[in-house]
């Protein structure tokens, strides 16, 4: 029995020091199916999403998801903590470490209750002092217990806000894109949207932008896998949304639109799609991958590809003039579209449309559009000449008060 305790005790403390270390410390993918963290979010994302999808209201489940980036965070740290706790008990009770407080007649279960009580006050730097070690064997284990607590607090105290720093970065491009290209964003809108003298060159500028943060990405949510859990503060944009309608728009570029801009889509398309690749590695998800791929597609049907040829046509684009440009375009999709499905498909995420939907009178205009309308010389001086007079009627009304 005490052999297997002793056993026990490092088999714990080896597997979430190493966990830990591959989670927090690691800059690369770990390596191994069978990991702490990994069986961690297969447990407890599966129930929380189950939960979330019997949920009817949209604003509420939307807000359950959002909620367990940061509670699965705390959970896994205290995962880590009971793991060490529980290991060193082991120790403490698998090499009959003399301790005060614990008697050789005590019966198992107390002995063992009392290792775990002096492994839990030296993890935590406790110092009650009520419970000290009588040998060597046992100080050296409580010294070495007590440096583990202290190294394992001071690296998650350095983890959390590395973690949130990330998270804002990748947000603010993501928000960044939402006068770019609508919220939730189109690869239609973005092209739209750059139709004006000089637009290529800004919308080069947008891809490169765009390219980095794909690198970025594969960088840091490698790394820091937790960080895909987290959700975006407002529930028209995701990152798998913003990076999905960017390819979408890099595809167009390459496919359908000539231009200055289609070299640096090139360059954007393959970091993005390298990015959603490695993740799905990452989430072990290549054999729903594999299964997207083999079915029919559910994303740029042909009454929705008809409308984007409508909606680019306005501003001088023809795609459908070329019979050819559906068939590139659907070859290129399949190299990106079933990442980006299984993607959505585990996080629960929505995936843009290529063409954004036909106004709606009863819906906010987008303050894209009101500040773009500023832009016309007749509507600048009809606001202006609105503004003149309310100014005009606010002072009458302010001289009559005193009469």
């Amino acid at each position: 029995m005490y052999l297997f305790a002793l056993i026990c005790g490092v088999f714990l403390v080896a597997a979430a020091l190493m966990d830990a270390y591959q989670t927090i410390i690691l800059p690369r993918r770990p390596v191994g199916g069978v990991r702490i963290t990994r069986l961690f979010f297969i447990a407890t994302w599966t129930p929380w999403r189950a939960i979330g999808d019997i949920t009817r209201d949209r604003k509420k489940r939307e807000q359950w998801y959002s909620t367990y980036g940061p509670v699965s965070l705390l959970l896994l740290i205290a995962l880590w903590a009971s793991l060490l706790v529980m290991g060193f008990a082991f120790l403490y009770f698998g090499l009959h470490a003399p301790v005060t407080g614990v008697l050789k007649t005590d019966t198992a279960f107390a002995q063992f209750r009392s290792c775990l009580y002096l492994s839990g006050t030296t993890l935590f730097t406790l110092g009650i002092g009520d419970v000290l070690p009588t040998s060597h064997m046992a100080r050296v284990l409580i010294v070495t217990e007590s440096g583990t607590g202290l190294g394992f607090f001071a690296l998650v105290i350095g983890y959390v806000p590395v973690l949130y720093t990330t998270f804002s970065h990748r947000e603010v491009t993501v928000a960044l894109l939402d006068s770019r290209a609508g919220s939730p964003p189109t690869a239609t809108e973005l092209i739209v949207r750059h139709n004006f003298n000089g637009g290529h060159h800004a919308l080069t500028t947008v891809l490169a932008e765009w390219e980095r943060w794909a690198a970025e990405m594969l960088e840091t949510h490698i790394s820091y896998p937790i960080l895909c859990y987290y959700r975006s503060q407002h529930d028209n944009q995701s990152w798998l949304s913003a990076a999905t309608a960017v390819l979408d728009t890099c595809a167009l570029l390459i496919t359908a639109i000539e231009g200055p801009s289609t070299r640096q889509a090139q360059l954007t398309f393959a970091m993005a799609r390298h990015m959603l690749v490695d993740l799905g590695h990452v989430f072990k998800r290549e054999e729903v991958e594999k299964q997207i791929r083999d079915a029919p597609s559910v994303r740029l049907k042909d009454e929705e590809f008809a409308r984007m040829c409508d909606v680019l046509a306005e501003t001088g684009f023809v795609l459908c003039a070329d019979l050819r440009v559906r068939e590139r375009l659907d070859a290129i999709r399949k190299l990106y579209e079933p990442h980006a499905c299984a993607m959505a498909q585990y996080l629960r995420l929505d995936l843009p449309m290529w063409v954004a939907p036909p106004p709606d009178p009863n819906r906010k205009p987008d303050a894209w559009s009101t500040v773009a309308g500023m832009s016309s010389p007749a509507a600048l001086a009809e606001r202006l000449s609105t503004h003149i007079s309310t100014q005009a009627g606010s002072s009458r009304l302010h001289d009559d008060s005193h009469l």
